[in-house]
Formats: structure tokens, sequence, C-alpha cells
């Protein structure tokens, strides 16, 4: 398992009790937010989506023709490079052109709203402005889409980039560990499973294994977690950010605050 620094916080916990939501409502009007699964079903996302998969079910024939006459471990690595990069053009030049539009589709909307951030539909339960449909307008004109003169205004949401947080040190290394001890506890268990006589025997090993992974992930892992949270929180309240998210649920604007929580829990 590993460490996933997204036990990302809001940086004024206690707001949503202190403020009614019309409050923070009110204060988040430069807030939107668009349903990327609606605009990936517009004919044009999906003939591209269906064309790269005839495309990756033709690799994958080829790669396993090829494979199959591999000398070694190192020639069928290669082989796997190989194909992987094949399909990574492929991917870049069927959806890239679409996924660019896209994103100047949703400047352009923000431009027009003075959005200062734009989140995934998914993570939003009250507030905000659903842009969706206008982004939708702009990417299916035939007209081009000209980029905002202006960058997204200062946002009062921040958010931070996981796979950055991983890349710490004392965090990849907490994650090595963790990968390791379950590796050599799966090996251990799943020769204790081996031996169990009784279907009462093999949920016992499997809770055994549970609690033994559980408990290692407490000890190695929590105090990462923790110490994640309070940089995190720490440093929204220094920049005045009343929310904070993860990159992964930021589709555009938005206040990055990843280098400055690196930096605290690096330290």
């Amino acid at each position: 398992m590993k460490l996933r620094s997204a036990i990302i916080v809001s940086a004024a916990l206690l707001l949503g009790i202190v403020l009614a939501p019309g409050a923070i409502a009110a204060d988040l009007t430069d807030v939107g937010y668009i349903d990327q699964a609606d605009l990936a079903n517009l004919p044009v996302f999906v003939n591209a989506n269906s064309a790269l998969a005839a495309d990756k079910a033709r690799l994958d024939a080829q790669f396993n023709a090829q494979v199959k006459r591999a000398r070694n471990d190192a020639q069928r690595q290669q082989l796997a490079m190989q194909f992987q990069q094949q399909y990574n053009d492929r991917q870049r030049e069927i959806v890239g052109p679409l996924f660019q539009r896209a994103q100047l589709a949703i400047a352009a909307v923000s431009a027009t709203r003075s959005l200062s951030i734009v989140v995934d539909k998914r993570i939003v339960i009250y507030g905000g402005q659903d842009i969706t449909k206008d982004v939708e307008a702009v990417f299916s004109s035939s007209q081009a889409i000209v980029p905002p003169s202006a960058t997204p205004p200062p946002s009062a949401i921040g958010f931070v980039d996981q796979n950055v947080l991983d890349g710490v040190p004392k965090v990849q290394s907490a994650n090595n560990q963790m990968n390791q001890f379950e590796t050599t506890q799966r090996q251990i268990y799943a020769a204790k499973m081996a031996q169990a006589h009784s279907d009462t025997d093999k949920r016992q090993v499997l809770q055994d294994f549970n609690k033994v992974v559980s408990d290692k992930q407490d000890q190695l892992l929590k105090p990462l977690v923790e110490q994640t949270k309070a940089a995190t929180t720490d440093v929204a309240r220094k920049k005045s950010l009343i929310l904070v998210v993860d990159r992964a649920d930021v589709v555009y604007g938005g206040a990055d605050i990843t280098a400055d929580v690196q930096n605290e829990i690096g330290k």
C-alpha cells in the first residue's frame, strides 16, 4: 500500500461549522466545476477512444506474437517498452489535440466567468458554477479557440500534487519499506493458507495477515500521513486558503502549494 498524502484537509477545518452553507457559497462565486465524464461522452471523444482501443488491440496482438520469440527477459522487456511507446505515441496523436482543445475551452469559459478555479464535478456537493454545457459548446464549435490573455485570478482554494509528495525521500523510503514488508508477509501467509484445513482456518489466516499489514501501516505510514496533513494545513493558513484539494481533482486554476508542503515534510 502506498502512502496517500491526500488525506488532504481543509485549511480551515471548522469553516463548515462556523458558517452556514449559504455564506460559504457566497464566498466561492469564483469556483466552477465541470462534469468531465459528460465531456468524455461527446461523440468526438467516443470515436477517438474507439480508434485508440482498436490500435491497442492491434498492438497487443503484435506484441504477443513477437514476445513468444524473445530469447530472454531482457528482450521481452525491450519489446514491452517498444510497444508501450508506440501506444503512447498513438494516444498523443489521437487524443492529444482533443485534450488540448478541451483545456482551451475550459480556460476560455473560465475567463469569461472570472473563475479562479475549476474542479471536477464528482467532488462537489454544494455550490460552485456548473460550466459543463458552456465548455462543451465552445469545444464543439467549428471556430478556433483563442487562449485567454490573462492567467486565472488568485484563488482561495489550493491544491497539492500527491505524486510529487510521494517523491519526498522519507515518503519514498516508507513506501518502499511498506511494499517490501507486505511482499514478505504475503509469502509467509500464503504458506500458512496452504496448510489451512478448513474455511474457518483460512479466514483466520486472512484476518491475521490483514492485521499484521494494518499494524505496520500504522507504525510506518500513519506518522507521515499526519505530518503531511499538518504541513498542508500550516501552509494553507499562511496563504489564507480556505480549502485544499488533490491536484487530480483540479481542472483549471487554483493555488498550487505542492512545493511549499513538499519543503515542510522534507525537513
